[in-house]
């Protein structure tokens, strides 16, 4: 009997650690939604999707691409593609208001993909994400650097502020994306 209690809990315990095991690395962990209380895990929100990550500013002279990012977004959704835009003021040109930061993304540019609160993008302070990106590809540059991601959480290619998101080379990665197994 005494050993039904023990074997119960251990086998919880791996069944609970085998899941997290088969959790890309780069989906490990949770970032807290952009003025919202909400939390999103990460692996539960986005494992098996194709994604595009992006590290936004409001400031920046880049920032009109939300709306292109809006436009890839609304496109592709029906397809299960995610779109995860990630706040940050390493190139110093986020507010450090995120009231202003959502009115930017929602208000002005009308953007209803995922967005996260400020974050670190570069260097040790970087969010967990970030540190998974750059060692799969490379830190962001600038503002509005673009990853696309396939449903095993690993980059297929990524874009610098200068690509639009329209840009044919942009939506041949995403389309890979689309087309790749999980």
């Amino acid at each position: 009997m005494l050993m039904r209690w023990i074997a119960v809990p251990a086998l919880l315990m791996a069944l609970t650690g085998l899941a997290q095991a088969e959790c890309p690395e780069l989906l490990q962990g949770s970032l807290q939604k952009l003025r919202a209380k909400e939390s999103i895990d990460l692996c539960q929100r986005f494992e098996g999707k194709p994604l595009v990550v992006v590290n936004t500013a409001s400031h920046c002279g880049f920032a009109p691409q939300f709306k292109s990012l809006e436009a890839l977004n609304q496109r592709f959704k029906g397809e299960g593609l995610e779109v995860i835009g990630v706040p940050s003021n390493d190139f110093k040109q986020e507010s450090k208001d995120t009231a202003e930061t959502a009115k930017v993304c929602y208000v002005n540019y009308g953007v209803t993909f995922t967005m996260t609160e400020p974050q670190a993008v570069r260097g040790d302070d970087a969010t967990h994400l970030f540190k998974v990106l750059a060692a799969q590809s490379s830190a962001p540059k600038w503002n509005f650097y673009k990853y696309v991601v396939d449903r095993k959480g690993q980059v297929i290619a990524s874009f610098s502020s200068l690509t639009k998101p329209d840009d044919p080379e942009f939506i041949a990665a995403v389309q890979q994306a689309l087309a790749s197994q999980p």
